[in-house]
């Protein structure tokens, strides 16, 4: 007789993909999920991998009406419109499990698709403000959603401080970023800066590295900077049960420094940190939250 698998060992299996994607891909925050009470850990990870999944259609696609179609499953998925087994698909599964268990709001993961929207055409980020709002409705609204988890579904409050914090960390990295964006005619440095500092969309596509770039990116690191200090000033107020969805900030002045290394290159320096050192800010962090 073929041996079937039982509804619980399904469930397992499918957490394990969802893991597995989050450590594989975006290790700041799988290490993060290690500092949350266990029984958030699966919730925190759907939304992980969910944010995979919308941030990386970009390069399963060979244009943009492909990845339209991709994020229209999504949305009808979250709406309850989806044809077929949504449930056969391990994040959505998750995610969804996640949005009743938790009362998530699905409109912040719909304004998160639509924002993503972007990363599917190759023009320019138009201004510093709407690079700001572009990090709000992603990175920002990540982390006020894994707050909602970790609080069990009651607003815990600490919005502003969501707000900054992401800004912060999306900033630093799309900067991390820019090699492999500017490989694929990507381009999120804002218009406005890149053209004040007499950089256009060609000297970042074919890779020319320049004293205007480098000062644009320096203004952008400053950018990173302040809203990380907004960040600080804020999450004090924030109760301590929500850190661990702020924890991948910690990591931001790590970044943010070796891009200031006499040796950095925008364009061929990988910007790295060894995962002892990324687990001892996290654990630092952590201890200090608690």
């Amino acid at each position: 007789m073929e041996a079937t698998s039982s509804p619980g060992q399904d469930a397992v299996r499918d957490g394990d993909a969802v893991s597995l994607l989050v450590r594989e891909n975006d290790p700041d925050r799988w290490l993060a999920t290690l500092f949350a009470p266990a029984d958030k850990r699966a919730g925190l990870l759907a939304l992980y991998a969910f944010n995979l999944e919308i941030a990386r259609v970009r390069e399963l696609v060979s244009d943009p009406l492909p990845g339209e179609v991709r994020f229209q499953w999504w949305r009808d998925a979250l709406e309850d419109k989806a044809r077929g087994d949504v449930r056969g698909h391990p994040v959505a599964t998750a995610l969804l499990e996640a949005i009743g268990r938790y009362r998530l709001p699905r409109q912040a993961l719909l304004d998160l698709i639509e924002a993503r929207t972007f990363d599917l055409y190759d023009d320019p980020m138009p201004s510093v403000g709407a690079l700001e709002g572009y990090c709000g409705e992603t990175s920002s609204a990540l982390i006020r959603l894994a707050s909602l988890v970790l609080a069990g579904g009651d607003d815990p409050g600490g919005a502003d401080a969501a707000g900054h914090a992401g800004v912060a960390y999306a900033i630093t990295g799309l900067l991390r970023a820019l090699p492999w964006h500017a490989s694929r005619g990507q381009v999120y440095l804002p218009a406005d800066l890149m053209a004040r500092h007499g950089v256009g969309r060609e000297d970042i596509v074919s890779g020319r590295d320049s004293e205007g770039l480098r000062a644009a990116l320096s203004e952008l690191r400053d950018l990173a900077r302040h809203h990380l200090d907004e960040t600080r000033a804020r999450i004090r107020e924030t109760p301590a049960e929500i850190a661990p969805a702020f924890l991948p900030v910690a990591l931001v002045s790590s970044y943010l420094a070796r891009m200031e290394r006499r040796d950095y290159h925008p364009f061929r320096t990988r910007v790295e940190l060894p995962r002892w050192r990324a687990i001892w800010l996290l654990w630092r962090a952590a201890r200090s939250a608690g």
